[in-house]
């Protein structure tokens, strides 16, 4: 079972987005240096379809897309709950951050628009930084493109303050 703790509307997660960020909890991946180390623990309330439709009720028109940080532990459920909110809510783009490094077999990955894998390790940088390990993938029709790029800082590649 699926539990978050919190949500946030965030606008740098997912480009082009405003984008619903929520955190999932119970993660196994338990990353050297991760910066939300409370989402380790099991705790939180529920994340079903009738938290989806909540969500969808508040924020309305406010968010284009929906991120689940996280689920590591229950990815086919976050496979469901991607494929629900694709049925119920189509304006809706969805996203999901993995800190695995690839996204396991049994999720079908065209249930996203967007997926980010790879665990935080301090010393490569957040996906940012050209060094990151992490990667951002944009689905374009049945194939995904990684367009992690698009968010490296311009500065850092030509060494310009």
């Amino acid at each position: 079972m699926l539990k978050y703790v919190n949500t946030g509307v965030v606008f740098q997660e997912i480009p082009d987005e405003v984008t619903l960020s929520i955190n999932i909890s119970n993660c196994p991946c338990r990353c050297p240096g991760c910066h939300s180390k409370y989402l380790w623990a099991d705790i939180g309330e529920t994340l079903d379809e009738q938290v989806i439709d909540r969500f969808a009720a508040e924020y309305g028109t406010d968010i284009s897309c929906i991120c689940f940080m996280g689920g590591d532990a229950d990815p086919l459920s976050v496979n469901r709950l991607a494929r629900y909110i694709h049925k119920h809510y189509p304006q809706y783009k969805v996203a999901w951050y993995s800190g695995r490094l690839r996204v396991p077999s049994t999720v079908c990955k065209t249930d996203f628009d967007y997926i980010k894998i790879g665990p935080y390790i301090a010393h490569l940088g957040a996906l940012k930084e050209p060094t990151t390990n992490q990667r951002l993938y944009r689905r374009e029709k049945e194939t995904f493109r990684d367009i992690t790029r698009r968010f490296w800082n311009k500065n850092t590649l030509t060494g310009e303050p």
